[in-house]
């Protein structure tokens, strides 16, 4: 069975809409052009063809049009989070009802222009209305549910909610353009929905699009990574509007944006991670995840280096492993660009990454 597509199916709704608009309003032209219209023009059937036939032929120059706005709503809706779409749907509804009570008295006057085409314009203003109103407030409208649950007693349908906000990971500008998030994602490790503000996407957009040639890379990447999340559908990802004037530096809206929503950030920022811990906001170090999985050495353990540069104390010189943990190897300054066998002395693990201790190896 052929597959009906959009377009059929506009036109055909046009075809209808035109054969009940024929069989209601001919009639009025009808009698207004002659006194006594012939049977043969004034029925209902006539008048429906020839309704159903006008709007065919206007279909045919604006169902594209309307095919192309539609899929530039869907485009932006599927980028909303579901509280958006479902507020601007409650919203739109309201709106509707409103118009829709407003026009009882406008539906039983015999003229064209109040009973049908000020309602009309009272329906599609009202609702789009309702449906401004509804997405424009929505940090509001969370505080009012929020507030409204707690005072209803509903104890179990809360914990859902905040585990539910739990589940919300924030992803900042550095993370993206790290890519790292890519790879955890992909493990499987991290649940829930990522969160990407609209404010972290002009950042990005910024910075791709920067003089500076290393910037402009960066941002890319950035940018490249985010629509492979979107696109291969790792987990689930969803883009929000939501966005703090009043607040000009992108890491104070996200803090306030992890507040609202009782979520977590993801970040490899570590200026940005003490502070948003100082904030009491729960947050996810990518580069802590990366050190916490670094292989543990112990003293009296060889290693195969290569010394790449001079240290800075005692002659020293400075290797690094595969993974990119420092290895300061003492008396190692005259050996630059040698590999050489080396015996661990000491560890240990700061902020900022693992750095090893070493001796070359007398064996």
């Amino acid at each position: 069975m052929k597959k009906i597509d959009r377009f059929t199916v506009i036109q055909f709704i046009f075809v209808i809409l035109g054969a009940t608009l024929g069989v209601i309003y001919l009639p009025v032209i009808w009698h207004a052009l002659w006194e006594n219209p012939s049977i043969l023009l004034n029925n209902a059937l006539v008048d429906s063809v020839i309704g159903a036939i006008v709007f065919y032929i206007l279909s045919l120059f604006v169902v594209k049009r309307i095919m192309n706005a539609m899929s530039q709503v869907e485009k932006q809706l599927s980028q909303k989070n579901p509280f958006y779409i479902l507020m601007g749907t409650l919203g739109m509804i309201i709106g509707l009802i409103l118009a829709t009570l407003i026009s009882i008295v406008l539906f039983r006057t015999p003229y064209l222009i109040t009973n049908l085409i000020l309602p009309t314009l009272l329906m599609i203003t009202f609702g789009y209305l309702g449906f401004l109103l509804g997405t424009t407030k929505l940090n509001d409208w969370r505080k009012i549910f929020r507030v409204s649950l707690k005072k209803g007693g509903n104890a179990l349908t809360n914990s859902a909610n905040r585990n539910s906000n739990k589940s919300i990971k924030i992803l900042d500008t550095n993370i993206l353009i790290d890519g790292r998030i890519y790879e955890v994602a992909k493990t499987g490790f991290i649940e829930g929905t990522l969160l990407v503000p609209k404010f972290v996407l002009y950042e990005l957009q910024y910075i791709a699009d920067s003089a500076d040639s290393q910037k402009r890379i960066r941002g890319r990447r950035g940018l490249d990574i985010l629509n492979k999340l979107q696109t291969e559908k790792i987990m689930p990802i969803e883009i929000t509007d939501q966005d703090y004037d009043n607040i000009k530096e992108v890491d104070s809206k996200l803090i306030r944006l992890a507040k609202d929503f009782n979520g977590s950030i993801i970040t490899n920022d570590y200026n940005l991670n003490k502070v948003i811990q100082f904030q009491k906001v729960n947050v996810l170090n990518i580069n802590e995840l990366a050190n916490s999985l670094k292989p543990r050495f112990v003293p009296g353990e060889h290693l195969e280096v290569m010394i790449l540069k001079k240290g800075t104390e005692r002659s020293q010189g400075v290797a690094f492993l595969d993974d990119g943990t420092m290895v300061v190897v003492e008396d190692g300054k005259n050996h630059l660009n040698e590999r050489l066998s080396v015996e661990v002395t000491s560890s240990i693990q700061t902020d900022a990454g693992k750095m090893i201790f070493a001796r070359i190896d007398d064996k």
